[in-house]
């Protein structure tokens, strides 16, 4: 992972998670291996989380001091003007930054405690990760793109599986076309059924529809939210999109990396 500085935020550029992404599936009556889960516990609770990160200029304030906690099938969105801090909650909430006071606990466990390795398989079958960039991986079909996590998982049913969450999103007769024979809403569906098909319990959504035209970006949403009351995850949505934000449970409004309005 490599981060920076740009625009006084920080950008975390990553390869695709695929190794983090696997876990279940009951689809169709389709089993995929379990991990054991704490059905009680808390997806994501961020206490006092600070990140400061250094810069041509000196150390930056990133986030300040933030308490956010989500809840089982909680639909929470994150909103603010860009630079307040979204995309960087997101990547400490995620595992994939380290914050530099305060704690992040993912379903109970404090990442504090766990190295990169450590991180990774606490997501893995858990967390989902969608971003405005679709990171679909050009020389694999979409069908391969969203079966490529579960066979990581040596899931013997995961072309199977594939094709099932390919067909949810309006996409089963398009499983052999490579992501460039693809429109960008249809990418995006891809990357949709790729985070879902593993039925994660927490859905981190990075701004999914910012690169969509008004039409492509409302039917992505439509699926993303009825997929997700469907699977019962909880979502964290960071959209700049207030008609996008007002469908979700609760708002959490961020400005300079504090919570602005609290829910």
């Amino acid at each position: 992972m490599r981060r920076e500085i740009i625009r006084g935020r920080v950008s975390v550029i990553r390869v695709p998670y695929l190794e983090d992404h696997a876990r279940h599936s009951n689809a169709e009556g389709l089993q995929l291996p379990t991990k054991d889960l704490d059905s009680a516990a808390v997806p994501l609770i961020l206490d006092k989380v600070s990140l400061t990160l250094p810069s041509a200029a000196g150390p930056v304030e990133i986030l300040r001091g933030l308490d956010v906690t989500v809840d089982r099938g909680e639909r929470v969105a994150l909103v603010g003007p860009s630079g307040c801090g979204k995309s960087s909650m997101i990547a400490v909430a995620a595992g994939l930054e380290r914050p530099t006071g305060g704690r992040v606990l993912l379903f109970g466990q404090d990442l504090a405690g766990l190295d990169e390795d450590g991180r990774a398989r606490l997501r893995r079958g858990r967390v989902s990760l969608v971003f405005q960039s679709f990171h679909l991986l050009p020389n694999m079909t979409a069908e391969e793109n969203v079966a490529a996590p579960l066979e990581i998982a040596r899931v013997s049913a995961a072309s199977e599986i594939a094709k099932i969450w390919l067909d949810r999103v309006g996409l089963g007769a398009r499983g052999r076309h490579y992501p460039h024979q693809l429109s960008g809403g249809e990418q995006q569906r891809v990357a949709l059924a790729r985070a879902l098909a593993s039925r994660p319990a927490l859905l981190f959504a990075d701004e999914p529809t910012g690169n969509l035209d008004a039409a492509n970006a409302a039917k992505v949403a439509d699926m993303m939210f009825e997929l997700i009351a469907e699977t019962g995850a909880a979502l964290v949505l960071v959209t700049h999109d207030e008609h996008l934000a007002a469908r979700a449970d609760r708002t959490i409004r961020l400005r300079d990396g504090r919570v602005a309005v609290p829910a």
